[in-house]
């Protein structure tokens, strides 16, 4: 077997970091950061150390539930070619320091903003990492609900690193991106259900039966809508948004409505593919209006 040339190295580390997912998260603590500041008058010192820290420790944690996942996705058909279990990161430790040194490099950069950016930081590493990844992820099907927290941190941090303080609009729209996660987790899930019985980790597709999962779904969608259109009236946001989050999170929800009524695989996949874009236009339309309007 052949050493993987440099840029193959590359590739494999970047890939474990899981990049799309970063790059949506970092979007929305943009946003929020623009939302915070009410406009793109923002201190480049600021932007410096707080984008770089949501980069890297979201990059962090992604790194580290890969490795503590790695013996699941060996199994899985749709996880076995990632870097570890493929063996472009070999021994697997290595993604193991990799994963750690980027998320210090996080939390030091986190510290110069603030504590209260810091302990948000903390918080959210511990979610994802320890109570998501380790504890529950095998043990229970509350592991998206109560490991989904860390989705929102990115927000709660940008806000805090503006404002100095979590309000009732910035929890709001962590909400927004906290409950987003089930919808995009679960109809992925429930395409790869057989994956997740073949390991027996217990997500919900798993362990109960495609209408109950897609009711349960839809619950958390609906939930998402009412409070995307609050978020109008408590962060003082103008047309732009309201049009985006009422015409979008529309077409979400009776999306989501009708695959609980005609459950399937194949409706559940174009869910799930249609719900990173639904996050970033919503979050895009805020950005627009604070600027345009």
């Amino acid at each position: 077997m052949r050493s993987p040339s440099l840029l193959e190295s590359v590739r494999a580390y970047v890939e474990v970091t899981k990049p799309a997912s970063v790059l949506l998260l970092l979007f929305t603590g943009l946003a929020a950061m623009i939302v915070a500041a009410g406009g793109m008058d923002l201190p480049p010192g600021l932007l410096a150390r707080l984008l770089p820290a949501l980069a890297l420790g979201c990059a962090g944690a992604n790194t580290l539930t890969c490795y503590i996942d790695r013996d699941m996705d060996l199994v899985m058909e749709r996880t076995r070619k990632r870097p570890i279990p493929s063996g472009r990161i070999h021994p697997p430790e290595r993604a193991l320091y990799w994963g750690l040194l980027l998320t210090a490099i996080s939390l030091a950069l986190a510290w110069t903003i603030s504590p209260l950016v810091f302990v948000l930081a903390l918080v959210g590493f511990a979610d994802n990492v320890l109570i998501y990844s380790l504890l529950l992820k095998r043990r229970s099907a509350l592991n998206i609900i109560l490991g989904g927290f860390s989705g929102g941190i990115p927000v709660l941090s940008a806000w805090a690193a503006v404002r100095g303080e979590i309000d009732l609009a910035a929890l709001l729209i962590a909400a927004v991106v906290v409950l987003w996660i089930p919808n995009h987790i679960w109809n992925l899930a429930i395409f790869h259900a057989e994956d997740y019985k073949k390991v027996r980790v217990p997500m919900l597709p798993a362990i109960v039966s495609l209408e109950k999962t897609t009711r349960c779904t839809m619950a958390t969608v609906v939930l998402m809508y009412v409070l995307s259109i609050a978020l109008y009236f408590v962060a003082d946001l103008g047309p732009i948004y309201l049009f985006t989050a009422l015409v979008f999170g529309l077409f979400i929800t009776v999306s989501n409505f009708l695959l609980a009524l005609h459950p399937s695989r194949e409706k559940s996949w174009l869910m799930f593919k249609l719900s990173s874009p639904y996050l970033f236009v919503l979050f895009l339309s805020m950005v627009a209006d604070v600027i345009l309007t």
